[in-house]
């Protein structure tokens, strides 16, 4: 009986020692009398098994809430001024909800190519607008296929609070919308849009559906992957931490210019383009959203943090992985991930160059430019 007890204390101390990484020195163990065999293993058990815990522990990613240090991240340029709207609600020791709200709503009013009304349109000549909200408490909403009103990232905080849903589409939306009271503006294209798209037909040969004639790619032409040279996939994804050290996310745009009607891409999507977990840390994208959904983006992001990986080296993970299940196609597209693990420390990588991140914090306002696969492509388009 003794020595069946030893054989099984045995097995379990290998098994222990192979999960650890350690090695079982069974020349000192045969080197005992039975009795000290028995202390042998249980101390060797209880200290591996310590080591083991240590391990877990270490690569479970356990951060220590960061308070009284609220932070604001951007993506692009355009995050400069969205932080600083996210900003007065952070300083004045608001919630990060709050601010990511109110951050990228500044984005949605302005004149910008890729987000809001005043955005190119789709490739039948309609602005649709995709965006989606998420909490420190996995609480989120979302809207995708949006016309006409100009602040989708509210109407989707309204799904996220006032329905049992997480997101509504199209005339659903636009019509849940008008019920909470947002204004239903105008149909009609900004001068810089309206031009931009007169140009696009005259270069694509596409005719809108009026008179439904399409190129002989089937169902082409697609939304160029460059616009005057610059990447067209573009979107705002804001992150905050508040004073409380609680995480929360937004990110809203328009989509890619000229896009197939109906398209929609991985900035609604939560998991793809904007995840929040408030243990470990969040994460929204930009680029080319098709690729940032097939592999679940932001969430992988933030599970990369939760074994324990910088923002940034978790970031580059992901983009890795685009990038190896792309090939040679990678080098013809742009994503980029920017993250916030719950320590407060921010970090981001892209596919190309060129990509910059905006970050606001107590003691400093600036742009980042984040770290890339391959250099700036030229802008030749």
């Amino acid at each position: 009986m003794l020595q069946h007890q030893i054989f099984f204390a045995l097995v379990l101390l290998m098994c222990f020692c192979c999960f650890a990484g350690e090695s079982f020195n069974f020349g000192q163990f045969n080197s005992l009398t039975m009795p000290n065999r028995r202390k042998f293993i249980q101390s060797s058990v209880l200290g591996t098994t310590a080591l083991l815990l240590n391990r877990i522990t270490k690569a479970g990613g356990q951060y220590n809430a960061v308070k009284n240090n609220p932070l604001a991240i951007s993506t692009w340029d355009a995050g400069l001024e969205a932080n600083r709207e996210a900003w007065k609600v952070l300083s004045a020791g608001g919630r990060a909800l709050d601010a990511v709200e109110k951050g990228v709503m500044h984005t949605e009013a302005s004149k910008n190519c890729c987000v809001g009304l005043k955005a190119n349109p789709d490739r039948d000549g309609f602005v649709t607008l995709d965006a989606c909200i998420m909490d420190e408490n996995f609480n989120c909403g979302s809207v995708a296929f949006l016309e006409r009103i100009k602040h989708p990232i509210s109407v989707a905080r309204r799904v996220m609070e006032k329905t049992p849903h997480v997101m509504l589409v199209g005339e659903g939306a636009q019509q849940f919308a008008i019920a909470e009271g947002f204004p239903l503006e105008a149909q009609q294209l900004s001068p810089d849009a309206e031009k931009n798209y007169r140009e696009w037909l005259k270069k694509s040969e596409y005719h809108p559906p009026e008179i439904n004639v399409e190129s002989q790619k089937g169902h082409g032409p697609f939304a160029p992957a460059r616009l005057n040279g610059d990447w067209n996939h573009d979107t705002i994804g804001m992150l905050a931490m508040d004073a409380q050290g609680n995480l929360s996310g937004s990110c809203t745009t328009s989509g890619a210019g000229f896009k197939m009607r109906g398209r929609v891409g991985d900035s609604p999507i939560i998991g793809s383009g904007l995840y929040v977990d408030n243990e470990v840390g969040a994460c929204t994208a930009t680029g080319q959203g098709e690729d940032v959904i097939r592999v679940a983006g932001a969430h992988s992001v933030v599970e990369w943090m939760r074994q324990g990986l910088s923002p940034e080296a978790a970031c580059k993970k992901v983009i890795e992985k685009i990038v190896r299940i792309k090939k040679e196609k990678a080098r013809e597209i742009q994503v980029a991930f920017i993250a916030v693990n719950k320590n407060g420390q921010v970090g981001a990588f892209s596919i190309h160059g060129g990509f910059d991140y905006a970050i606001r914090t107590k003691t400093a306002e600036k742009l980042v430019k984040a770290k890339s696969i391959f250099k700036e492509k030229p802008k030749n388009d």
